[in-house]
């Protein structure tokens, strides 16, 4: 029993900070419900390019997919349009002007070093051949002494080699740093520097810093990209349709709840509680990750919830089945759950599978409610198996069962149930076998 309010405990812990982040954290929402922008990418042949070829496409797309995902927003779409053209949508993103300058935009790092006239005096920048392309990634810093923010460079093997080699030329000297052609910074060098890290400082405010980095770990693209069609789409859904919605979705749930405890009684009413904190956890989950909830992503949270009470009804059958036999509540209980665990299990199982091929194969909005079966699926087994038992165990502890009707069972079946098994211990007695 000690065993048992400890995890009970844990459930409520969990079940409070839920509802915190519930409370506090608002849910991502995707371009059906908020609206966004749509903007039609064409890539651009150049002297080195001279034909789009699909391999092109296909690391265009990458490289955009990865710069709108460093924009903070979710369930984004970018699709390849004919040969040399990606639609691209964006939820929640009003400034199309910004978002066409992110992704349109090469990040171009470049570190140089001064050219000095005959006076020994320097007149220029020279490029030294060590680039963004050497970079294994960026992050987001700040000064320790000072507190401004900086942007972070990780080398790859090869590019601190070439850190190394030239911190070690230019020490007593100046380090131009150049980003998309612009000069960021020219710090002294004052010692070599040979542990592949290093900083880009300037009068930068957050803002800047993080889409330095974001550009930076994108990586340039393959090539240019001209956004030759651009418009605001606003939400198909809208906020009427998502308190409708809502209300639908209440009504289902309460609809469950009611049938749940006219049928199964006491066992109804704990799988209720059960149901209650599932869905406060998986909601909280999906802030957390955070999951952009779309239309699909909201019907995949949906099944979930049907999934969940599937399992419960598994449970109290197994577990009435046990009660009608003879078996004591305690030992029935136990024995209802071991009996319905490989039937959920498998179910679950075979329901995850599937969502793994649709969210690696599927479409943005099909990914996405692949995503919150997933992750609603994983979390029902929980539920069941871990909540809804422990509940039952707590409420019953190793009592006998004196009203059946609280389980949905007539009085008469368990008497039966009490007959038959007492004629099998009085003809085993005698040696009598059926």
């Amino acid at each position: 029993m000690k065993n048992k309010l400890i995890l009970f405990w844990i459930i409520m812990a969990l079940t409070l900070a839920s509802i915190y982040v519930d409370w506090k954290i608002k849910p991502s929402l995707g371009l059906d419900l908020v609206g966004g922008s749509r903007l039609m990418l064409e890539a651009q042949t150049s002297p080195t390019v001279e034909k789009i070829t699909p391999e092109i496409m296909d690391s265009l797309q990458f490289a955009i997919e990865n710069r709108v995902n460093a924009m903070g927003v979710g369930e984004t779409i970018v699709q390849k349009i004919g040969t040399k053209r990606l639609l691209v949508e964006i939820p929640n993103i009003t400034d199309t002007a910004k978002a066409k300058e992110f992704i349109g935009q090469t990040a171009q790092l470049e570190f140089k070093r001064p050219v000095y006239n005959d006076q020994g005096i320097a007149i220029d920048w020279a490029s030294t051949g060590l680039t963004g392309k050497d970079l294994k990634k960026s992050i987001i810093e700040s000064n320790p002494t000072t507190g401004a923010w900086v942007v972070g460079l990780q080398f790859n093997n090869e590019g601190a080699k070439k850190f190394a080699t030239l911190t070690r030329e230019l020490t007593g000297k100046q380090m131009a740093i150049f980003f998309n052609g612009e000069e960021v910074s020219s710090p002294n060098v004052n010692e070599p520097i040979i542990g592949g890290n290093a900083q880009i400082s300037g009068d930068f405010t957050y803002e800047q810093v993080k889409e330095m980095v974001d550009l930076l770990n994108a990586g340039a693209l393959p090539v240019g990209a001209e956004v030759i069609q651009e418009e605001s789409v606003g939400p198909t859904l809208g906020v009427d349709s998502i308190n409708k919605s809502k209300i639908a979705g209440l009504i289902g749930i309460t609809a469950v709840m009611i049938y749940m405890i006219l049928y199964y009684r006491i066992l109804g009413l704990i799988s209720c509680f059960a149901l209650i904190i599932y869905a406060l956890i998986n909601f909280a989950i999906f802030k957390l990750v955070p999951v952009t909830l779309t239309l699909t992503g909201i019907a995949g949270f949906v099944l979930s919830i049907g999934m969940a009470i599937d399992a419960n009804i598994l449970i109290f059958e197994r577990t009435k089945e046990e009660l009608k036999m003879g078996r004591s509540l305690y030992t029935a209980i136990n024995s209802g759950f071991d009996r319905a665990f490989t039937s959920i299990f498998d179910s679950n199982v075979s329901t995850i599978i599937t969502c793994l091929i649709l969210y690696c194969f599927g479409a943005s909005m099909v990914k996405g409610f692949a995503l919150t079966l997933i992750i609603g699926v994983c979390l029902s087994m929980f539920s069941a198996i871990t909540v809804t038992k422990n509940f039952m165990h707590l409420t019953f502890g190793t009592k006998e069962m004196k009203y059946p009707e609280l389980f949905g069972i007539k009085k008469e079946e368990i008497e039966n149930a009490y007959q038959a098994t007492e004629t099998k211990r009085e003809k085993a007695k005698f040696g009598v076998l059926d």
